[in-house]
């Protein structure tokens, strides 16, 4: 099989899988991602460790998993808000846990550890917050998680295409060589026009709302991607994992979600 059909298989899978989860049950989604979060962290710390560095693995994915099962329960309305601060434990233990390890750089170790939780732990947990971002008992709009999730592939789609055929002009040629301004621009508007049509069936938002967080993605799910190939470029790795074939890891896969999530989040907050 080509690189293509099985990316594109890869891709297919994918799509069904996240979207199947979503439209079925807020806990299928949580669970999803909750294992989507465990790898990418996984993925994280091993690409570091391959640059010299040593993580506390145990204690980022422990971490990990307590602050994605928290947000989840209180976005469900299953736990108090308060229940949150045990994050805070979970984070200083960190320091403690490095006092025993007795590794020349404690606080390299420790940075990337938190790193991890920062940048992939704390936006897969923010999603659980999209369906229902007023806080309503019993609300679960799905909609709002899947037209987010349409957006940023769209605009990656069509960033590949458009740069595919067309692209000549680097938009960063010295994080991404293969990146374009006819890419980016192609995958822009595809997701501009997609937001509008999003904005028919996905009524929970206006169409103004619907534009302005295409915009979000188009803006910050680029800028995901750069920074994905940067700190790949910074250690030499041509993917974050493979266990996703044709498109490498989680965060091969989520590097426009993981950037865009936080953004969308503060304006869904901001307008709901």
């Amino acid at each position: 099989m080509s690189n293509l059909a099985t990316r594109t298989l890869t891709g297919v899978v994918l799509v069904v899988l996240v979207i199947g989860a979503t439209i079925t049950d807020q806990h299928l989604f949580a669970l999803l991602f909750m294992v989507f979060t465990i790898v990418g962290l996984w993925e994280l710390y091993t690409l570091v460790e391959k640059a010299g560095i040593n993580p506390n693995k145990p204690a980022g994915l422990l971490a990990g998993i307590v602050l994605f099962i928290t947000n989840a329960l209180v976005a469900m309305n299953m736990m108090n808000i308060e229940w949150l601060l045990i994050n805070f434990v979970c984070v200083f233990l960190i320091f403690l846990f490095e006092l025993y390890r007795n590794d020349p750089n404690p606080f390299t170790n420790i940075a990337f550890t938190f790193f991890g939780l920062l940048y992939v732990a704390v936006p897969f947990s923010i999603l659980n917050y999209f369906p229902n971002p007023a806080f309503i008992p019993g609300v679960y709009h799905s909609s709002l998680l899947l037209g987010f999730f349409f957006l940023v592939w769209i605009n990656d789609t069509g960033a590949f295409l458009i740069g595919s055929a067309i692209g000549k002009h680097r938009l960063f040629e010295r994080v991404s060589p293969k990146k374009t301004w006819e890419g980016a621009i192609g995958g822009a508007v595809f997701a501009l026009i997609s937001a509008f049509i999003i904005s028919h069936y996905y009524v929970h938002l206006s169409t103004k709302d619907w534009f302005i967080i295409a915009l979000i993605v188009i803006v910050f799910g680029t800028y995901g991607d750069l920074f994905e190939s940067m700190f790949k470029r910074s250690i030499d790795a041509k993917d974050s994992g493979t266990i996703l074939p044709g498109h490498g890891g989680v965060l091969d896969r989520f590097d426009g979600v993981l950037m865009a999530a936080p953004f969308v989040f503060v304006y869904l907050l901001m307008s709901y």
